[in-house]
């Protein structure tokens, strides 16, 4: 199975640690395309590699399109996340949101309102693993 992980990248990097954590946990059930988001100095890497905004948006809507699911961490609002979200429903594909209640940002009524994208709030990253479980388990 080909995994999507989405976590913001440019609207803040506060979560990296918790993005490579939940990226260990996903590479239990499939090939994540993007593990890159777990990357501490994701940004330096792209720019060293030349890589340009066009670029950065192709490439990650072509693992898009590759992927099987959609698993996307959405405390820490991010325009990047919503609209790799908006494009994984429209493409019809299974989509899981995992959002901290305790956060300062409320989840968008856009993510919690959509009945195409399952939303689980959870405080540790324990908690996490059988919610894994059981999305993996409804979508194969």
């Amino acid at each position: 199975m080909e995994i999507f992980f989405s976590g913001s990248i440019r609207g803040g990097r506060d979560d990296v640690d918790l993005y490579a954590e939940l990226i260990g946990l996903l590479e239990q059930h499939g090939t994540v395309l993007t593990e890159h988001v777990g990357i501490e100095d994701v940004e330096t890497k792209e720019r060293e590699a030349g890589l340009t905004d066009v670029d950065i948006h192709d490439q990650d809507v072509a693992w898009l399109q590759q992927a099987d699911i959609v698993v996307a961490e959405v405390t820490t609002p991010s325009l990047g996340v919503g609209y790799e979200l908006g494009r994984a429903v429209a493409w019809e594909m299974p989509v899981l949101a995992l959002n901290r209640p305790e956060s300062k940002h409320e989840l968008s009524a856009m993510v919690r309102g959509n009945d195409a994208i399952e939303v689980a709030e959870y405080r540790t990253v324990a908690e996490v693993e059988p919610v894994l479980e059981a999305f993996f388990e409804r979508t194969r």
